[in-house]
């Protein structure tokens, strides 16, 4: 049976996939803007559970901020506009910075990223409208889009978080399944790309991200029982834990994280 057909029979299941995968994907995000949060105090603050020590109360409002806007996304389905955009820009930092939320850059707000310096404001307006009449029709065209909307930044703050919202708000525009991109390989395998514009280098790491997302919903909608990695090497094959791990950073065997550690579905 095809997955879009399996999929359209468990897609109650994988609605659920998706509200806990949206844990990790906020912590992720938040993480590569340097959130000192760990993902347990992300889903805990999102689960409106009490926390140890909270060390800063803006980065609650981030985690729950941007929780909101995914929410907002798989719920309502919008379109992706400009209004839209901004609006969740404005959820993004409710309670953080409100006179720059659901705005771009005007005036003298020049930024520069890196070696990198944005355009200036006046030019805002009219590169961001060209940017969002692009047809998206393919996984190429969201990250070519991605790393072009960066090179924009066209918010004071929240460029980031709203450039990883939107890949996957244009994913699932196109039907296809979400990514996220992780926080501990962003020195290696994500800035790099945004800054030197390799669109091939960032296309072919979130193809892999992508394969890790699919081999997930496979092993739910599939009926598979989900072990770690650790444990498949123990009790179904005599690969080293080691070697597993790096067949499946390279996705040559159906393998997928969750919570960070490395998963397989096996037969029951």
């Amino acid at each position: 049976m095809e997955y879009k057909e399996k999929a359209a029979q468990q897609r109650e299941l994988l609605k659920l996939v998706r509200e806990v995968e949206i844990f990790e994907e906020v912590f992720h995000s938040n993480a590569i803007e340097n959130s000192t949060l760990t993902l347990s105090e992300t889903e805990k603050i999102l689960l409106d559970m009490e926390i140890d020590k909270i060390r800063s109360i803006r980065e609650v409002y981030e985690a729950k901020n941007l929780h909101r806007i995914y929410n907002y996304i798989e719920n309502k389905d919008p379109e992706i506009t400009l209004e839209n955009i901004l609006l969740c820009h404005k959820f993004l930092l409710d309670n953080i910075n409100e006179d720059i939320a659901g705005r771009i850059r005007v005036g003298n707000e020049n930024v520069r990223v890196g070696k990198h310096i944005a355009p200036i404001p006046d030019e805002m307006a009219p590169k961001l409208d060209t940017l969002l009449k692009r047809r998206i029709k393919s996984f190429k065209d969201v990250i070519a889009f991605h790393i072009d909307f960066e090179r924009l930044h066209p918010f004071i703050d929240g460029n980031g978080r709203i450039g990883r919202v939107l890949i996957n708000w244009q994913l699932k525009h196109i039907g296809s399944a979400p990514i996220i991109i992780r926080s501990e390989t962003k020195v290696n395998k994500y800035y790099p790309f945004l800054s030197n514009v390799d669109y091939a280098g960032l296309t072919k790491t979130c193809e892999l991200l992508w394969s890790e997302s699919m081999n997930k919903r496979l092993a739910y909608v599939d009926g598979l029982d989900i072990i770690t990695l650790a444990q498949y090497s123990k009790d179904h094959t005599d690969d080293s834990l080691a070697s597993l791990i790096n067949r499946a950073n390279r996705q040559t065997i159906p393998a997928f994280r969750m919570r960070g550690v490395w998963n397989i579905g096996v037969k029951p």
